[in-house]
Parts: C-alpha cells; sequence; structure tokens
C-alpha cells in the first residue's frame, strides 16, 4: 500500500482546531457522527476539552532558556517530544491512506503511534512505515481482549514479529457506550472497511431463558486482573492499561508488573460523567508516585494543554479526534502538520513560562490563587 499524493494545508489552518471545519466537509454523516459523539449526553466528551481550559498558567520570567528542548524519557528511550498519536479505529472512515497516513506523518515528526487493534490498515504496514524513519518516537500497539486465548496468542506473536514496541490493553470498555449521537445517524462499517489485523472466532452467546445479554453473556468473556497475568506471561512486550481512572486500580496494575497507565476516559465515549483526564491525573500521580508511567489522553488540542499535562504529572500525552480532523483535510501531509503546530506551541509556552525544559513543568507553574 502506497501513500496518495501530497495534499495541500488549507492557508487558513494555523492550529488543531481550524482542521475540523475542512475535516467536516470532506467526511459523511455517519462516519462523522461515529469520529465525533461522546456517550450519552456527553458531557464527559465536552469537559475533557474544558477542563484543560480551566487550568492557569502561572510563569516565571527572566530565566536563562538557551538550549532548552521539549526530549522527554519514556519506557526507556528518550523522545524528541511527548507527544503521541492516540489508537483510532478504522481511519480508512476519514481518508482512503487511513493509519499508513498517521504512521507516515508520526515517524517524520519523531511522535510515537499506538496502532488501534480496529486498524483498517494491515499492522506490518504500518510497522515498515516506522522503520524507515530512524528519529520516529515509539510504536505500540493497543488491544481489546478477546476470549480466544488461541487466537490472543498468535495476535501477541505477529505484533513482537512485527516491531511493536508496547502492547496497551484498554479496559475501560468492556461494552460499548450509549453513543446516542451515533446510534442516531445510523453508523455502519461500509463493507470495504474492516479491522483486518483481527480474526478469531467469536463464540455465540449461550443464553437461558430470563439472563441479560450483557451480564450474563458479554460480562463473563471480559478481561480482569487474571487476564492482565496471563498478558505479561505470554508477551516479553511491555504492557500498559489504557482507562484506568481510579487510585486502587491504579495500584493493582503496577503490583501485576504493568508498564505504565494511559489516564483516559475513552474520549467520553464509553461512561458519561466521568470527571475529565486533567481531573484524573493529578490523584493518579499522588498515588502512584514519581516514578509511575503515566499518559494522558482526552481533549488536547494546545500546546498550552501539553504543557498542562506535564505540569500535573503527565509522562507524555496522546493527541486524539484532532489529528483525525488533520488526516480528513489533507491526509499524511495534515497529520504531520498538525503535529509540527502542536509542537511548536508546546516550545512557546514553555518559553513563555519560564521552562528550560519539561522536567521544570510542575504544579508550581499552576496559577493558584491559594499559593
Amino acid at each position: 500500500m502506497s501513500l496518495s499524493a501530497l495534499q495541500p494545508i488549507p492557508p487558513e489552518v494555523v492550529n488543531l482546531a481550524d482542521f475540523e471545519a475542512h475535516a467536516m466537509a470532506r467526511v459523511d454523516a455517519q462516519a462523522w457522527a461515529y469520529l465525533s459523539g461522546g456517550a450519552a449526553d456527553e458531557l464527559t466528551l465536552r469537559a475533557n476539552r474544558s477542563a484543560w481550559d480551566a487550568i492557569k498558567l502561572q510563569p516565571r520570567v527572566l530565566r536563562a532558556l538557551g538550549g532548552g528542548h521539549t526530549r522527554v524519557p519514556l519506557l526507556g528511550r528518550e523522545l524528541a517530544h511527548p507527544i503521541l498519536l492516540a489508537p483510532i479505529a478504522y481511519q480508512q472512515l476519514v481518508h482512503a491512506d487511513g493509519e499508513l497516513a498517521s504512521a507516515y506523518a508520526a515517524a517524520a515528526q519523531g511522535a510515537g503511534m499506538v496502532l488501534s487493534a480496529q486498524s483498517s490498515v494491515d499492522m506490518g504496514a504500518v510497522a515498515a512505515a516506522f522503520a524507515q524513519e530512524p528519529q520516529a518516537g515509539p510504536l505500540w500497539f493497543q488491544l481489546y481482549w478477546r476470549d480466544d486465548r488461541a487466537f490472543m496468542r498468535e495476535l501477541l506473536q505477529r505484533v513482537e514479529a512485527a516491531g511493536y514496541q508496547a502492547l496497551v490493553l484498554t479496559v475501560d470498555a468492556p461494552v460499548h457506550g450509549a453513543r446516542d449521537r451515533e446510534r442516531r445517524a445510523g453508523f455502519q462499517l461500509p463493507p470495504h472497511i474492516r479491522a483486518v489485523n483481527l480474526g478469531g472466532v467469536k463464540q455465540a452467546l449461550q443464553l437461558q431463558a430470563g439472563q441479560s445479554a450483557l451480564f450474563d453473556g458479554l460480562m463473563p468473556r471480559a478481561a480482569t486482573w487474571n487476564e492482565i497475568d496471563w498478558l505479561r506471561a505470554h508477551s516479553r512486550l511491555p504492557l500498559l492499561l489504557k482507562g484506568v481512572s481510579h487510585v486502587d486500580d491504579g495500584r493493582e496494575a503496577l503490583r501485576r508488573g504493568v508498564a505504565g497507565l494511559i489516564v483516559s476516559n475513552h474520549g467520553g465515549r464509553t461512561l458519561d460523567t466521568l470527571p475529565a483526564s486533567a481531573e484524573l491525573l493529578p490523584p493518579l500521580r499522588a498515588a502512584l508516585g514519581e516514578d509511575a508511567t503515566l499518559l494522558v489522553d482526552g481533549g488536547i488540542r494546545r500546546g498550552t494543554d501539553v504543557l498542562k499535562a506535564i505540569a500535573l504529572g503527565a509522562d507524555a500525552v496522546l493527541l486524539g479526534r484532532p489529528y483525525m480532523h488533520a488526516l480528513a483535510t489533507a491526509g499524511a501531509h495534515g497529520v504531520a502538520h498538525a503535529l509540527r503546530l502542536l509542537r511548536d506551541e508546546l516550545e512557546i509556552a514553555m518559553a513563555l513560562c519560564g521552562c528550560k525544559t519539561l522536567a521544570d513543568a510542575g504544579p508550581h507553574l499552576l496559577w493558584s490563587a491559594h499559593k
């Protein structure tokens, strides 16, 4: 699979939000509802964005900032900057190049990428795109648990063989959220788009009269802490959990040898009325200590958001819907441009806050009237 011809960036696009209107004009209404919608009343979806807006920065001035940089350590390697692409399924819904375009863009910009298990492009093609760029960030593979252990073993072997460097198990979505906007639009995957890396056998539900399809059918097949142990035993790759929000779950994950957590509410797509990611992050950092690896996603749109996330305790951030808007607008060129804009904004925010490196960013950087 090769990329489409280079597409121009609309001249009026000067920040990530500017991509959205162009994307909406290029994506059909059903796919747009799937991409943009959240669960139920979308309170968490909106809160993710408003929470970052509500946090205020308190800069320091007259500091020597020459030689500053955005580099950060993450799982034993140094990244050029703390921005990764979050796992998003079926990216060919918005552009024919799909995940391959996102991969080339991320690799070119030194960003990491987490490939969704529900990718519409083969995992090997994505890994090959990353392998061509020696300065690329980390490449991780996101999983949903499948109650077919033979298939899971085979999938883990394929992921390792393709060159992925970590596994990310999504743990906050054992069932779909009640996504009203998506249901109203009647979203269905087009016949030509599918999760090409998945397979295995889904056993039919065997329910008795009066049993719940959810609690008696699906939930017995969902992952538990036992499956975390199983994944660690059957793969040499570090395992991160995505969607942990409670400090007790965070402690249990670390006790079982999990390499890190992605603090996330699934972009507001699963359980509505969850706190915003920016609110979930500080208590987890406080409870788990400085050495725990924590990433965060949900609502990141600006370089100031990235700096605030680091100040709240994140080691890195994941960008979600905005890079889909950029992909829909201009393919690989659009995603690369979005990443460059976000990194440039991060550098500006650091300079204006008196941060030479991201190690200088901590709670002291955030405004509080009670300081």
